[in-house]
């Protein structure tokens, strides 16, 4: 990992791990080769205590690691074969969206997913994970598809927001994204949803209606990113942290409130650190629902998944009293 990309409550166990890599790359001796045992045991022992007590806004900074496998690397370590699909055939191809034809063990599916990208100009040109119009109408098209062909849906969340910007807007970004909550509702396949990093209002949710809904544990679900609710509340980006805290959009949180099924657990140090056993892991759940969901009529599918948001929130009744004259 560069230095540069190292998180503040990382420094330690980095600065650890760089003292190990020293004397792993010394001559042996029975005294080295203690003490590197004994080093090995301390870092994994230290990670552990840092992770499992991270507060809501550290989560977040895991979730926008740079390092942070996103979709394409989710694809190249979960399916044994994927086929591209470009376009959303009325304006443009937006990259922020990757689509596609792939096989995931047995299954054949279609897979869905926001990418960020690596590099400055990729980063430029999927907006940072912030898709357009036609990025939501290119994913509708392709679960349309799916469904046409009776193939499941896989679908993974890694976005702060869909692009706010003046054009997106004119070509109708809230109705796209509202058109596809609603069309996303009535498709009669499985339909597994995932977020693998950020999970931002309504731009996550444009791709985020699914039978099975998990989270990895160090991302975030949200209507609103933690700095624009405190930019909304306390006037000011630096409250991020507070408005992290209050929003509760962490997986532990969202698991309790029944908005998602299942928080997958995230390898020691978290998904930065391993991507091959994070894909691991997500592959194994994915193999799992589709099993479990392939075996429902499209029917039941769809009864299932209205009753699954329908049980969504939390109301209290009470009856209005009449005031005494």
């Amino acid at each position: 990992m560069r230095p540069q990309n190292v998180l503040p409550f990382e420094r330690t166990i980095f600065e650890l791990e760089e003292q190990l890599s020293k004397l792993e790359s010394e001559p042996s001796t029975p005294g080295t080769l203690e003490t590197i045992r004994n080093m090995r045991a301390d870092i994994a022992k230290l990670k552990r205590e840092v992770f499992d007590n991270l507060d809501a806004w550290q989560t977040v900074q895991v979730a926008r690691h740079q390092e942070r496998p996103q979709t394409r690397d989710y694809i190249d370590l979960c399916c044994d074969e994927f086929l591209e699909l470009h376009g959303d055939r009325a304006y443009g191809d937006d990259p922020a969206i990757v689509t596609g034809l792939a096989k995931i063990d047995d299954f054949r599916v279609m897979f869905i997913g926001q990418q960020k990208g690596r590099t400055l100009k990729e980063r430029t040109q999927c907006y940072y994970g912030c898709a357009h119009p036609e990025g939501y109408r290119k994913a509708l098209l392709k679960m349309e598809m799916a469904a046409k062909y009776k193939l499941p849906i896989v679908c993974l969340i890694d976005t702060p927001g869909a692009y706010p910007g003046i054009g997106a807007e004119e070509r109708g970004q809230a109705y796209t994204i509202a058109y596809n909550l609603r069309e996303m509702s009535r498709l009669g396949v499985p339909i597994i949803c995932t977020v693998i990093g950020e999970g931002g209002s309504g731009g996550a949710l444009g791709i985020g209606i699914g039978d099975h809904v998990a989270m990895l544990q160090f991302s975030y679900y949200s209507v609103i990113s933690p700095e624009g609710c405190a930019s909304i509340l306390w006037k000011s980006g630096k409250f991020a942290d507070k408005a992290a805290r209050a929003l509760r959009f962490t997986g532990k949180d969202l698991l309790q409130f029944g908005v998602v099924d299942e928080v997958l657990p995230e390898p020691l140090g978290a998904a930065h650190r391993d991507h091959r056993l994070m894909a691991a892991t997500m592959k194994a759940m994915f193999v799992r629902q589709l099993r479990t969901l392939s075996a429902l009529s499209p029917s039941e599918i769809l009864n299932r998944r209205y009753e699954k948001f329908r049980r969504l929130g939390v109301f209290e009744e009470q009856t209005a009293t009449t005031a005494s004259v």
